[in-house]
């Protein structure tokens, strides 16, 4: 088991690598704790009533301060990106989107964001940092012709984001859009954009879903935020709009099934060490917690592939990319599948009843809805005693009246209705601020589709 660290921001990532021993250790013991979610207020209202939104109603997402912009433009912009991401970028064009799949040349996600096609020859990366770094770097040893543009977020950036992005999400964003919008809201397919206009401003709207329900992501500058949100917001009073604050907003990739959060495979391996001193020993890479009750001496162990993060369907072997001849391997499996477990109630309410009992809280305060304490959480899924997979993204769903987590696990139990044990808690415990001491406990959980919701499942792309 790793031991205690402090990072040391001199030099580079390997360098902290070396210092610390091996990269388990390092990121074990990470002080970072979760991932932050800046500037949103926690709630507006009330998490379980924001959450209903999404299912019931309408709710307004902020996305303006959690998430990193590169701004990519030059004459090599998309032959750059093209090189390093799984996707196809045939018929990729202005005014289109895509969710953008990086690896490294073992076939090993490195991460995943949002590339907008802005214009031609100037794309914009949304995300964590990993990819965007990776991007950086290889124009950089690359020597593509690119200039890039930076826009880090709330907790790291000095002064407003460049950029607002709100999500509007749930059964009546449609109609809420349909009236928000001056003049006719145009047809916009799945992960395409339209220009529209919001209280007299120049809004780009991204038809996409998030939550498990249809809706769009609008974007524009951040001078013109309150003239579009103030309109927004007024409108949203007959369509049932609530303002998701940030604890019901990290739990809506629960219902919707996205892993926001595979731990970047770019720790080991001799064609990555370049890649290592390139990155600072301060950096998002060399800062991120891993922990959870699934421990490995081996940082390979934590790595996933595109197939069991479910991103199959982007792998496309029509252009050459990082990782190509890897994938190709990998393409016929047998694969690990992403699955939704749903957590065994009676279980939960011990778990969470001993910790309200020992700290004198009272138990309206149960069904708390985020239980992840670091940045890269990976929790031991077994079926006897035998380790058949890893669960990562925990939250309570009140819309499903559950604890729900995103889980990778082997074939044979993954259909829905299988049954099987999540470990809980670590052994021994880190030094991670978020962690109190504690003891692992075993919490059944039965095995239900990624995504859970059936319109996520069936209808995103046609909404």
């Amino acid at each position: 088991m790793a031991t205690g660290w402090s990072v040391d921001g001199r030099g580079s990532l390997e360098e902290a690598i070396s210092r610390a021993g091996s990269p388990v250790a390092l990121l074990y013991n990470s002080q970072a704790g979760r991932r932050p979610f800046p500037v949103v207020p926690a709630e507006f209202s009330n998490w379980r009533d924001e959450q209903r939104a999404w299912r019931e109603g309408c709710a307004l997402l902020d996305q303006s301060h959690h998430m990193t912009d590169l701004y990519v433009e030059g004459p090599d912009a998309v032959e750059l990106l093209s090189s390093l991401g799984v996707n196809s970028f045939e018929g990729f064009a202005p005014d289109k989107a895509k969710q953008f799949v990086a690896c490294n040349p073992d076939g090993y996600v490195i991460g995943d964001v949002i590339l907008y096609y802005l214009e031609e020859n100037r794309l914009d990366l949304v995300g964590r940092p990993a990819v965007l770094n990776w991007v950086r770097y290889q124009a950089e040893v690359g020597g593509h012709d690119v200039t890039f543009e930076v826009d880090e977020n709330s907790a790291v950036r000095q002064g407003p984001p460049k950029v607002y992005r709100y999500q509007v999400q749930g059964p009546q964003a449609l109609s809420l859009m349909q009236e928000v919008v001056e003049g006719q809201l145009p047809e916009v397919r799945f992960f395409n954009t339209a220009d529209v206009r919001i209280g007299g401003c120049r809004v780009r709207a991204l038809r996409h879903g998030m939550a498990g329900r249809p809706g769009f992501e609008l974007s524009g500058p951040w001078e013109e935020r309150e003239e579009v949100v103030g309109r927004i917001l007024e409108v949203g009073k007959n369509h049932g709009l609530r303002q998701v604050g940030a604890l019901a907003y990290q739990t809506a990739t629960t219902e919707s099934g996205w892993i926001p959060c595979p731990l970047p495979a770019i720790y080991t391996g001799d064609e990555m060490k370049p890649y290592r001193e390139w990155l600072p020993a301060n950096g998002y890479e060399a800062m991120a917690s891993l922990g959870g009750s699934f421990y490995s001496e081996r940082i390979e162990d934590y790595y996933l592939t595109p197939y069991e993060l479910g991103y199959g369907r982007f792998v496309k072997f029509d252009h050459d990319f990082v990782g190509r001849e890897a994938l190709e391997e990998m393409a016929e499996g047998p694969h690990r599948r992403k699955v939704t477990l749903v957590w065994e109630g009676e279980d939960v309410k011990e778990v969470f009843a001993s910790l309200f009992e020992r700290e004198g809280l009272p138990a309206k305060y149960i069904d708390l809805p985020s239980s992840w304490y670091a940045m890269h959480q990976y929790d031991r899924v077994l079926s006897g005693d035998r380790t058949v997979g890893i669960s990562t993204y925990c939250g309570y769903s009140h819309n499903e009246r559950s604890m729900l987590s995103l889980a990778v696990v082997d074939e044979e139990v993954a259909e829905p209705g299988s049954e099987v044990v999540l470990l809980w808690g670590e052994e021994p415990n880190s030094s991670k601020p978020q962690v109190e001491e504690h003891r692992q406990v075993e919490i059944r959980a039965t095995v239900q589709p990624a995504p859970l919701v059936e319109f996520a499942r069936t209808a995103y792309r046609g909404a």
